[in-house]
């Protein structure tokens, strides 16, 4: 991974930062073309009453309005957790070159961990994933999280 990668990870920090101060599950995300920021976003489905409103999907919107064009070919998407399998889905339709995430998701992670949608050869467009990048980081904030509130 390239120190580019790195910078965007921390970017997404931030964001996750953001949904946490906010009361939502702490998962940011950063969408990039060309070595430009176009979409950015984080968790807030509880604020926005809006299931759909994860980090990676928020990203996916703000970019794909900025280039207007809902195909974001030859992107790269940094996320802190592992994406679900709705978020994996608007990956594969927003054609997201690649995807970066930090911690992997145990319990609904959809690249690898849980189900493994990132090796399946049924979607029409393939994804290349990378994981691991500032993981404990990005886990320490989740932990966090869910510690305060227990």
């Amino acid at each position: 991974m390239s120190d580019q990668d790195l910078i965007y990870m921390q970017h997404a920090i931030r964001l996750a930062e953001t949904a946490a101060a906010n009361q939502e599950v702490p998962v940011g995300a950063v969408l990039v073309l060309d070595n430009q920021i176009i979409g950015e976003g984080w968790n807030h489905p509880i604020h926005a009453h809006d299931p759909s409103a994860h980090a990676e999907i928020i990203a996916l919107r703000r970019g794909a309005d900025k280039i207007k064009n809902y195909r974001i070919v030859q992107s790269t998407l940094y996320v802190t957790l592992e994406p679900c399998i709705m978020c994996v889905g608007a990956i594969v339709h927003a054609r997201v070159s690649r995807v970066v995430y930090g911690a992997a998701d145990l319990r609904t992670g959809a690249v690898k961990s849980v189900f493994q949608l990132g090796d399946s050869n049924q979607f029409n467009h393939r994804v290349e994933y990378a994981s691991g990048l500032l993981a404990e980081a990005c886990g320490d904030l989740l932990r966090k999280f869910f510690r305060e509130r227990r």
